[in-house]
């Protein structure tokens, strides 16, 4: 009986053979970290995304806060120093509690934003900044910009 067709050799990289070459290897291989990389890219967007909507949020409920101490007291609590929100912490939490300000959020400085840094309050009640009866509540949104466009804010 007479055999048709070549025989199949393993691991000789030669037509026929069983074994990926090294040049198939190397092309699946950098495959795979083209698209890792653009599924680790995709998914800091989206952490950031979620993070500024988190933000956004917080000031809009930090605002209402506001509104009821407000109602309560007859003004907004006093700050002047924007970048320590310890004095808004604790007028919102003394006594009767107008925002709920989760534990892992809080240092000595104040309330942390989503990105890590304090979120800026400032009133001072009729300051050329904020105008009278009016406040400022911000994020800079974990950018190190002082262009207020990029900040999260509530005006």
């Amino acid at each position: 009986m007479m055999r048709t067709g070549s025989p199949r050799k393993t691991g000789t990289g030669r037509p026929g053979s069983a074994a990926f070459t090294l040049i198939e290897l190397m092309v699946v291989i950098t495959i795979i970290a083209v698209l890792s990389g653009l599924v680790l890219s995709a998914s800091g967007y989206i952490q950031r995304k979620g993070a500024r909507s988190r933000a956004e949020a917080e000031i809009a409920a930090l605002g209402a806060a506001l509104e009821n101490y407000k109602a309560d007291n007859g003004d907004y609590p006093l700050n002047t120093n924007p970048a320590d929100n310890s004095g808004l912490v604790n007028a919102l939490t003394n006594g009767k509690v107008y925002f709920d300000f989760k534990t892992n959020s809080l240092t000595n400085t104040g309330f942390l934003d989503p990105f890590g840094t304090p979120y800026a309050y400032i009133y001072t009640n009729g300051s050329p900044y904020n105008g009278p009866n009016n406040y400022d509540l911000w994020s800079t949104a974990g950018t190190t910009s002082s262009n207020p466009n990029k900040w999260i804010k509530n005006w």
